[in-house]
């Protein structure tokens, strides 16, 4: 049988890896002049608004979940088996990994402009890690889960490294290539364990075993996981695996060391998209794995979530006090916002049930589903407050080589447009008025926890809100402290500097206008 496949489907990605190979070409065919950068930043832009172009019009056209590369009726069984599936789970996460990906655009364009990093290579890329993150939320088998991810890590490790003859850029990228491949080494391992138990790498499949729906291999057909002697400790080494190695990936505690030096020795765009896309990515693919795939053995891994979770906010919090450099301490910030991220799984075993499911794949029902559309609702809101963040970092690091938090004293009055975005965007992180955005995306979190019956959790985040609150004001505070001496402003910000300053604010701005239309978008998207 030929396999058919759905190229409206497979059209975000697809669209990214065909500009990923016109850049690649028109680096090496078009002649070295100075206005080649800006040609080439145009083409990529070009192709990552085509790709959301196509994610907006898949969500338009609506209907059912389409799906592709899919396992034959007469072999797939009563249980549909695909490994690539476009639901609303899916458009939301590509949706915002474009979103972002423009404004991390925006800032390589002016990151480029100074010379000493090829662009050709840096473009291409950049593209990569976007059809892997664009990929992975659509993926619903783990082989496709694993290679997405890895397309999304690898090409970090070149991009951080790309400043040639910096010593503390080479070091962020083996830091971030060990750490990576160690994460992917204990992923792998139990993926190894589940597909070995389940006799399949569908999550649709996985999850009608392990719940006790289906047979595992090997056994009776009236034979069910449940009923085995042995192999549930087996599972729970896989399960634990499994979570391990995406904690790596979203720099969940305890493997959270490599995040402030990586992100302070990579060019700042790719600390951006390190905090952002990556991230995002981490989280989608350990959301399909858990709520999707393994909800049968969600009494495993929810207590451990939720230890993740409060461990994970509390230590990045913490270090986030002491921290002097900004890019570091945006860093740490990304850890504890992890944690708020982590908290609303742990209830997601509240209410999971399997149900038949209008297209491809496992739903989750009742409590599941708010703590996934939690989950992506505070990821959304925040990646809008951290682009913005960083893009004005990005400007301010033109002229302050170091970076450190009193390079910003005083910035209110140097740039007002760029104090008042970053003011902004620091309150909305802090979760204090005007910035409502991060004061909701917080209240979501702490409704859905506290419902879920985790109420030693929300006490937890309760406490590190408040910490939180120090070091997002004494930053705040010095935007509108007068400078202790006169400040030269010797370098004049290019316009995709001040568009992606722009862009991130708007987002910030719409979210904090009607952050409940965020919350009712991921509510209606999460798993269908």
């Amino acid at each position: 049988m030929i396999q058919q496949i759905d190229y409206f489907v497979i059209a975000p990605p697809l669209a990214l890896a065909l500009v990923a190979g016109l850049v690649l070409l028109l680096d090496a065919f078009l002649p070295a002049r100075p206005r080649t950068k800006p040609v080439l930043g145009l083409v990529t832009l070009a192709g990552v608004l085509v790709a959301l172009a196509f994610v907006v019009a898949q969500a338009i056209r609506g209907g059912p979940p389409r799906s592709t590369f899919c396992v034959p009726a007469d072999l797939a069984g009563p249980t549909r088996q695909c490994s690539f599936v476009a639901d609303g789970f899916t458009l939301v996460f590509a949706g915002m990994v474009l979103v972002a990906a423009v404004v991390v655009v925006l800032m390589s364009m002016t990151e480029l402009a100074a010379g000493g990093i090829p662009v050709g290579e840096w473009y291409f890329l950049l593209l990569c890690t976007l059809v892997g993150a664009v990929t992975l939320p659509a993926s619903r088998d783990l082989i496709m889960l694993v290679v997405a991810l890895e397309l999304v890590s690898l090409p970090v490790f070149a991009l951080t490294a790309m400043k040639r003859y910096d010593g503390r850029a080479s070091e962020a990228a083996v830091k971030l290539f060990v750490v990576s491949v160690v994460s992917t080494a204990v992923m792998l391992f139990g993926v190894s364990l589940l597909y070995g138990i389940a006799g399949t790498v569908y999550l649709s499949r996985l999850a009608a075993v392990f719940s006790g729906q289906a047979p595992a291999p090997g056994l009776a057909e009236t034979t069910t996981l449940a009923a085995v002697q042995g192999l549930p400790a087996v599972v729970s080494v896989g399960v634990v695996l499994v979570v391990a190695g995406f904690a790596f990936k979203i720099a969940a505690v305890p493997f959270h060391s490599w995040a402030a030096d990586v992100y302070q020795g990579a060019p700042v765009p790719v600390a951006a998209l390190l905090s952002v896309i990556s991230k995002a990515a981490g989280f989608a693919g350990l959301i399909l794995v858990l709520v999707a795939g393994l909800s049968g053995q969600a009494a495993t891994w929810a207590p451990i979530v939720g230890i993740i979770a409060a461990l994970t906010m509390t230590a990045g919090n913490l270090l986030a006090m002491r921290q002097r450099s900004a890019v570091r301490l945006l860093a740490w910030s990304s850890v504890a916002q992890s944690g708020y991220i982590l908290a609303p799984l742990a209830v997601a075993a509240q209410g999971i049930t399997l149900r038949p499911a209008r297209g491809p794949g496992t739903y989750p029902a009742g409590t599941g589903v708010g703590a996934v559309s939690t989950s992506m609702a505070y990821l959304v809101i925040y990646a809008a407050m951290n682009l913005g963040a960083f893009a004005v970092v990005l400007l301010v690091s033109r002229t302050a080589t170091r970076n450190e938090l009193d390079d910003y004293r005083g910035l209110a009055f140097r740039r007002p447009a760029a104090g008042l975005a970053l003011a902004f965007c620091l309150v909305c992180l802090a979760g204090l008025p005007p910035g409502l955005a991060g004061l909701f995306a917080k209240v979501f979190v702490f409704r859905e926890i506290v419902e879920g019956g985790s109420g030693w959790l929300a006490l937890i985040m309760a406490v590190n809100t408040v910490i939180g609150l120090y070091y997002y004001a004494v930053w705040t505070a010095r935007l509108f402290t007068p400078p202790t001496a006169p400040v030269l402003v010797r370098h004049r910000p290019t316009p995709m500097t001040w568009l992606a300053i722009g862009l991130a604010l708007a987002a910030a701005v719409l979210f904090s206008i009607a952050p409940q239309l965020v919350l009712d978008m991921t509510a209606l998207s999460a798993f269908g």
